[in-house]
């Protein structure tokens, strides 16, 4: 289980203090590390990880619904995604370094695990599940608006930032659009990959991902953002 100064540090950085710290050890062991140990699985974070997603649809589904009040559903739901989605959920872990704190095991560990967004995602979820179970809806809903369901504009932006740029390349005739993966990196299973987005034969926007997919969104976000300077 994380050392009590994990513990300590965990609870200081999303400023929430734990009545029954077994919860957060729980959120914070993936089950690599309870396969190792031969814990009962129950052990791992898988169980408040399903919680916690649960436990963010609805403050999220909330949030929205009270934010934007002229929204239809369909457009409510593809901002939910742009938040709760895997990647900005790691970004949270990332910001909160979630990843320092986790118990894997060592093959996991090895092959990089602590900066996998599937692993880091699921321990930010499993985390507010934690923080529900220990303390009710407030204190979880506290966590999911200081954290989560911020910057909704960038994040909205850069979840659909392929889509958006596909309508202002057709909106204002700016020339054939494409994108081009330019080098890739790192073993098998941690692959990191450049991307150039490009337009009528000019590149417009450089990203980096974890996966092709990923590294052509941040070259069309990045795209986006000096199309809208200009």
């Amino acid at each position: 289980m994380p050392h009590n100064e994990n513990i300590s540090e965990i609870q200081r950085k999303i400023g929430y203090r734990f009545n029954n710290v077994t919860l957060l050890q729980t959120a914070m062991t993936h089950s690599s590390y309870a396969n190792d140990h031969r814990m009962n699985k129950n052990h791992c974070n898988e169980r408040l990880e399903f919680l916690g997603d649960a436990v963010l649809e609805l403050v999220s589904s909330e949030f929205l619904f009270t934010k934007y009040q002229n929204y239809p559903e369909g457009e409510l739901t593809k901002l939910r995604a742009s938040l709760v989605s895997e990647e900005p959920l790691a970004a949270v872990a990332k910001k909160l370094n979630l990843g320092d704190y986790i118990m894997m095991g060592k093959g996991e560990e090895l092959t990089g695990g602590r900066e996998r967004n599937s692993i880091t995602s699921d321990a930010v979820e499993a985390l507010l599940g934690a923080i529900y179970l220990d303390g009710g809806m407030e204190p979880a809903r506290a966590f999911a608006l200081k954290y989560i369901l911020t910057s909704v504009d960038e994040k909205r932006l850069f979840h659909d930032s392929k889509t958006i740029l596909q309508e202002l390349v057709q909106k204002y005739k700016l020339g054939e659009l494409s994108y081009v993966i330019v080098s890739e990196s790192g073993p098998d299973h941690d692959k990191s990959y450049e991307a150039n987005c490009v337009i009528d034969g000019k590149v417009v926007g450089t990203g980096v991902g974890k996966t092709k997919k990923s590294a052509h969104q941040q070259a069309a976000f990045m795209a986006i953002k000096k199309l809208k300077k200009k």
